[in-house]
Parts: structure tokens; C-alpha cells; sequence
């Protein structure tokens, strides 16, 4: 239930004028967000549901802070990586960093590679349930070589209230419930919590949607590199230091790309070689996972990310209208 403070900061943001800048991980949108925030007077606001978490740094790819050149970011470590955090979360939150970004005079720059989270930011919240055709199909895999009871104890770690309803022989529903949670990061008994509320609808209007793309070999081949930079500047340190403060690998931040990948070493489940070939295949992977739910926003505009000087330009140009 919203505040009559969180409904107010809603009205008042419908028609402010806002930038998003899109697409999947390491296309190179953390430079390019910064020479836009330079041109157009911005904050960045980070829309990526693992920056989030506190002590997970390199495994996100998260943006130092002697990298920020001064520019304002938000929604970066901001909860522990033992606390949920989910899309209703994110545009509450969000809300309040573009009112407080307005107040000084600037521009709001969402800038991420959550596609759900954006969505939910102008479209409103749990519209419907997400499908995606290839994590059920990886699913299946699993339940045919690992068994169902197995998906049925991981259900019940990411959503209860589904695990309880759903018979531990029921592959299918299983399954799905899973399939939404990691399509989403929303347990599926939440979905049909929220669906049962009156809907609640974007609370962004006016915004300018740059997504950005490139070609698919070069994105990979971008993937790699970035895979091998994070185990060389100390992935493995990094997930060691989690555990040693508590973290544990049920934890549903643990089980993120590269987190999981670094666990399934140290547990001796693969080796070396192994968990860097996984490490980067489920990268890219999520990258296409990444495009499939950007092309859910039907007024993302595409631009190659080579074209740097054109996509700042067309933002400036759009934000100068906007005055």
C-alpha cells in the first residue's frame, strides 16, 4: 500500500522530463552514461538489480567511485546481499532518487541493463506474468538430469508460499514458478499477490528511452573479456569474503552470474577451466536475455553504441524540447 508521500512524489513525476540509457552487460554503457551526464546536466540512476547489494562489486561490474568524476549515482549499494530486492522495490526507490535529482534542477539518467526494472518504472508494475521460452527450456534439461525434486527444493528457497501448493511431482508447475522467479527476480506467488491489487500504473511519462546495441560477435567476444577482467581483479577474493561475513550460497544474490560460477570452484564442483568457460557462455546467455526484455519496451529507441556523439546529441536535442 502507497503512502499519500510516495503518491504525491508520483504525480509530480509524471511529466518530468527523464533519460534512459539500455542495454545488455558490458556493451559499454557505464562511459557513455557519464560523457551524457556531462552534456545534459544529470544524476545517474543505476537500473541493475545486482549493483544494488553492498560487497558485490566486481562480480557486477559495478562502477568505482573515484570512476564517477564527480557525478551523483543512486540505487548502488543500497541493501545487503541477504535482503530481497525486487522490481516494486526498485520504483519506489527510484521515485524518490529522480524527486530528489529534479529538486536540485538536473536531469534523472536511468542508466542499467534490468529490463524489468525500467518497464516497471514506466509501464507499472506486474502487467502480466513474464515467459521466457529459454530458461524453461534449461529447466527441463535440468529436471531430466537432476530430477524434479531437486527444482522443487529450489522453488522452495525462492518462493514458499508456490513450493507449498505446488506437489513435489508436478515438473510442469515447478517449473514455471521457477521460470518466473529467474526471469523476473519476483516470486510467483508475489505476481498473483499484486495482481489481486488494483494495478498500479508507470509513474514516468515523459522520457526518452536510448537502448543500445551492437554487433553480436563483438558483444561477446566484449562478454569474454569482461569475464576474464573480473576473475583477475579478485572475483574469487571477492565471493570468499561473502561467505566469510555470513553470506551463504542459498542466498538469492549468491546465485547470480559469476557469484554461483565462483561457488561451484571453491566447492570443487568444477574446475578452473570449467567455472571461466561457464562464467562466460551464461554471460552471454543473459545477454540475450537482456534483448529480449528491452524489445518488450515498445518506445526503446536502438542506436549502435559506436555512435556516441549521435546518441548524445539526440538527447540533448529531445531534453531542449522539453524546456
Amino acid at each position: 500500500m502507497m503512502t499519500e508521500s510516495t503518491d504525491t512524489i508520483y504525480q509530480e513525476l509524471t511529466n518530468t522530463p527523464v533519460l534512459a540509457l539500455v542495454g545488455p552487460t558490458a556493451i559499454g554503457k557505464t562511459d557513455l552514461s557519464l560523457e551524457i551526464a556531462r552534456v545534459c546536466n544529470c544524476e545517474i540512476i543505476s537500473v541493475d538489480s545486482m549493483q544494488v547489494y553492498k560487497f558485490m562489486d566486481i562480480g557486477t561490474a559495478k562502477i568505482k567511485p573515484e570512476e564517477m568524476a564527480g557525478i551523483p549515482h543512486h540505487l548502488i549499494d543500497v541493501a545487503y546481499p541477504d535482503e530481497e530486492y525486487d522490481a516494486a522495490r526498485f520504483v519506489k526507490e527510484a521515485a524518490a532518487a529522480i524527486a530528489a535529482i529534479i529538486a536540485k534542477g538536473k536531469t534523472p539518467l536511468l542508466t542499467g541493463g534490468t529490463g524489468l526494472y525500467l518497464k516497471a518504472l514506466v509501464d507499472g508494475l506486474f502487467a502480466g506474468v513474464p515467459e521466457d521460452r529459454e530458461i524453461r527450456e534449461q529447466l527441463k534439461l535440468r529436471a531430466a538430469s537432476e530430477g524434479t525434486s531437486k527444482l522443487h527444493e529450489e522453488l522452495s528457497l525462492c518462493d514458499r508460499i508456490s513450493a507449498d501448493r505446488i506437489h513435489p511431482n508436478d515438473t510442469l508447475r515447478i517449473i514455471r514458478g521457477l521460470e518466473i522467479y529467474l526471469a523476473s527476480g519476483v516470486p510467483w506467488s508475489e505476481h498473483l499477490r499484486r495482481q489481486k491489487q488494483s494495478e498500479q500504473n508507470g509513474i514516468v511519462n515523459n522520457i526518452l528511452q536510448v537502448g543500445l546495441t551492437c554487433d553480436r560477435q563483438k558483444l561477446y567476444e566484449r562478454i569474454n573479456m569482461r569475464s576474464e577482467i573480473m576473475l583477475e581483479q579478485g572475483l574469487e577474493e571477492e565471493v570468499m569474503g561473502l561467505l566469510k561475513m555470513g553470506y551463504h550460497e542459498n542466498l538469492n544474490s549468491m546465485k547470480s552470474i559469476g557469484y554461483r560460477h565462483m561457488l561451484n570452484f571453491l566447492s570443487g564442483l568444477w574446475n578452473y577451466e570449467e567455472m571461466m568457460e561457464y562464467l562466460a557462455r551464461d554471460t552471454r546467455r543473459y545477454a540475450k536475455r537482456q534483448y529480449t526484455w528491452f524489445n518488450k519496451i515498445t518506445d526503446l529507441e536502438w542506436f549502435e553504441v559506436e555512435n556516441k556523439k549521435i546518441i548524445i546529441d539526440h538527447m540533448s536535442n529531445w531534453l531542449q524540447k522539453q524546456q
